[in-house]
């Protein structure tokens, strides 16, 4: 499960003209599930997103959502799984089928709704058209595999 973290002072997303998800100041959330991904997956990508200190206080990323009073907006995002090593085309092979992707990518927002955060969500599966005013900006990519935080690769030689 990849999950792009963008720090926002505001996100909204719509849907054919209508909002279907809003927040203030909080964490604008984009989920792409691959192939594999489990409930173990979407729960400590959720536990993990819950805890993140990216907000200012005495340092500058050091206090979390219900710190501030903060909200996520959740959207599935299955083109975070796009391979694109060949060729000019994105291939989305690793991305998961829609029902389980729709289910996991669910769970993570259920999952930081019962942590007590306040969650809108996009629509699974639409055309969304998402806005959004990043604070910082601060973005960050979150992997969870076989229920772990996967370190991100290290540079190669010559880097």
């Amino acid at each position: 499960m990849i999950t792009l973290v963008q720090r926002v002072q505001k996100a909204r997303v719509t849907v054919d003209g209508a909002v279907v998800g809003a927040i203030d100041r909080g964490l604008l959330l984009f989920v792409g599930v691959e192939a594999g991904d489990t409930a173990a997956d979407a729960d400590t990508t959720a536990k993990k997103l819950a805890g993140l200190r990216v907000f200012p206080g005495r340092t500058p990323m050091d206090l979390t959502l219900a710190d501030v009073g903060g909200g996520c907006l959740v959207i599935s995002q299955f083109t975070l799984a796009a391979e694109l090593r060949h060729g000019n085309r994105p291939d989305f092979t690793d991305a998961a089928p829609p029902a389980p992707a729709e289910a996991l990518y669910a769970r993570v927002a259920a999952q930081l709704a019962s942590a007590g955060l306040p969650v809108a969500t996009g629509r699974f599966g639409a055309a969304m058209l998402v806005e959004s005013c990043n604070d910082g900006p601060v973005s960050l990519l979150l992997t969870v595999r076989g229920g772990k935080v996967v370190p991100r690769p290290s540079p190669g030689p010559g880097a």
